[in-house]
């Protein structure tokens, strides 16, 4: 024990935990507007896709369930590399940086939102069908019944009823997303994760400097757990009133505590 507190440089990682240069906070921004931004757009393209795996047209659920098929079933490691490096090397298309005016964003950023977009696209496909599939069949004949067509029904009655059964699962997503950023190293990103393994390759304090990175993560992934919480118990409120019980919350699934 001793020996490990003398190996461990504790100044060095209080230092870079509480004081933390620019470089690195940008590195950690970057993390997590990322997530953010494929997490979003993952979600938009989730909901369509639902909707044509719910279709009766054979071609148009068959496509829809070959995509959940092809992107849900490979790594997203494997994923990057292929939108990312192969696409440029088989001559299809080569990711350049764009100036926006206001910002920059470098060829590998877009790949990593394009790629985590579409990859998460296919769990929020998921997600969105098992939600409506659970909203009581009932409820479409009765908009059925007083004349509906079936896409105001879709977009005034069951969606409403089917996003509270979203969030929850739709909560662990994008903590998932948070801890997935890490791999975007792989094609360059400076996030987080590459930005530590930046400094340890000076600095060679590999304990102390992921340490720092851990932490970092779990205090993300914490503070969008109790936001996920806030947001559960205002959903509850509406939810009590009609009797549908609530998955557990994400806090509750963090620590284990009942509300």
């Amino acid at each position: 024990m001793s020996l490990l507190a003398a190996q461990f440089d504790s100044h060095y990682f209080w230092q870079h935990l509480f004081h933390p240069d620019g470089v690195f906070l940008r590195a950690v921004w970057t993390t997590v507007y990322l997530a953010v931004l494929g997490q979003a757009f993952g979600t938009l393209l989730g909901l369509p896709l639902a909707i044509a795996r719910r279709s009766t047209h054979r071609l148009l659920s068959g496509a829809a369930w070959t995509y959940s098929w092809l992107w849900r079933g490979t790594p997203l490691l494997v994923q990057l590399l292929i939108v990312y490096t192969g696409l440029a090397t088989a001559g299809i298309y080569r990711f350049h940086d764009v100036d926006f005016g206001l910002f920059r964003l470098p060829a590998e950023q877009q790949a990593a939102i394009i790629t985590l977009s579409l990859a998460e696209a296919a769990y929020m496909g998921e997600i969105f069908r098992a939600a409506i599939g659970s909203v009581d069949r009932g409820q479409w004949e009765a908009a059925k019944s007083v004349g509906m067509r079936p896409w105001p029904t879709m977009r005034l009655v069951i969606l409403p009823q089917a996003a509270r059964v979203v969030v929850p699962p739709l909560g662990n997503e994008f903590i998932t997303m948070l801890k997935q950023t890490s791999l975007l190293s792989i094609i360059g990103v400076t996030e987080l994760f590459r930005m530590s393994s930046n400094i340890n390759s000076v600095d060679f304090k590999t304990f102390e400097i992921f340490f720092v990175a851990a932490i970092w993560y779990l205090m993300l992934t914490t503070v969008w757990s109790l936001i996920q919480h806030r947001i559960e118990v205002h959903l509850a409120r509406s939810e009590r009133a009609s009797a549908v019980p609530l998955e557990k919350s994400s806090l509750e699934r963090l620590t284990g505590l009942a509300r």
